[in-house]
């Protein structure tokens, strides 16, 4: 799998929608204002019957000749869908996590593919990824200054700002299957068990199934709760809806020998 993401293999490739207000790949602009961009899947009009996977991100980035900045990038991910306030933001180069990769590319402009490797280890769900671009000052030693512009304000006429394109977004993963029925299945036994016993069990099997979901939520003192954003954005259940099941699975929970109360950090609303 490393292998195929330092070689970018198209095999590991997942098409994403490209939407902004702010740029159009391929055509330069003043990179002294901050761009928002997204990639996006629209998974419930397009692909209702799969959940999908970010092993890693790379962006072509072109500059003009003798351009004193490179880009700075913030990225968020929405697991499953909704709005950017039920994202979260990944924490490039903290506390272990990946960082950026510059490769410099044999083209007419100074270009570069920046790359972002999660690879097996940092994997997550993901369904839109959110992009800001803000640009910072590279300076003469190679070290990179913290100051961001937005807009530029620069004094000393030797740093050129240039223009800035990015040519292309490639977004590595891969798609796995997905049953809303089957978990709607389970639901309802919550209230309306087939057989006595069947509630039990399919308890059991959303437990399995949100451990299994939140196990890949982000790395941190708290695991996130991704479980509740696949109820809200991929089964399309109301906040209350999600509330009463959360109250069953942590009744049988508790009646279970040994049990400890299950704390995730709240993500979707």
């Amino acid at each position: 799998l490393g292998y195929l993401l330092q070689r970018a293999d198209r095999r590991l490739e997942v098409h994403a929608i490209f939407i902004s207000n702010d740029m159009r790949l391929n055509s330069w602009f003043d990179p002294s204002w901050r761009k928002r961009m997204l990639l996006t899947l629209k998974s419930n009009k397009y692909k209702t019957n799969m959940v999908h996977m970010l092993l890693g991100i790379s962006l072509q980035v072109c500059l003009t000749k003798n351009s004193t900045l490179e880009p700075a990038l913030t990225l968020y991910i929405n697991p499953f869908g909704g709005s950017h306030s039920e994202s979260w933001y990944i924490p490039v180069n903290e506390n272990g996590f990946p960082d950026w990769k510059a490769t410099k590319l044999d083209l007419p402009f100074e270009c570069y593919n920046w790359t972002l490797t999660l690879g097996n280890k940092w994997k997550t769900f993901f369904e839109t990824i959110h992009i800001y671009l803000r640009s910072r000052i590279k300076t003469q030693d190679g070290a990179n200054d913290s100051v961001y512009y937005e807009p530029a304000e620069i004094t000393d006429p030797a740093q050129s700002l240039g223009y800035m394109k990015i040519n292309s977004i490639q977004v590595f993963g891969y798609s796995m299957h997905f049953d809303p029925e089957a978990i709607r299945d389970l639901i309802l036994q919550l209230d309306y068990p087939y057989t006595q016993g069947s509630q039990d069990t399919a308890i059991l099997q959303l437990l399995e199934i949100r451990d299994r979901v939140n196990r890949l939520s982000p790395a941190g003192q708290q695991k996130m709760d991704l479980f509740a954003c696949l109820l809200r954005h991929r089964l399309k259940l109301t906040p209350s809806e999600v509330v009463r099941i959360f109250a069953s699975l942590q009744a049988f929970s508790a009646r279970l020998p040994n049990s400890v109360e299950y704390e995730t950090t709240k993500l979707c609303s």
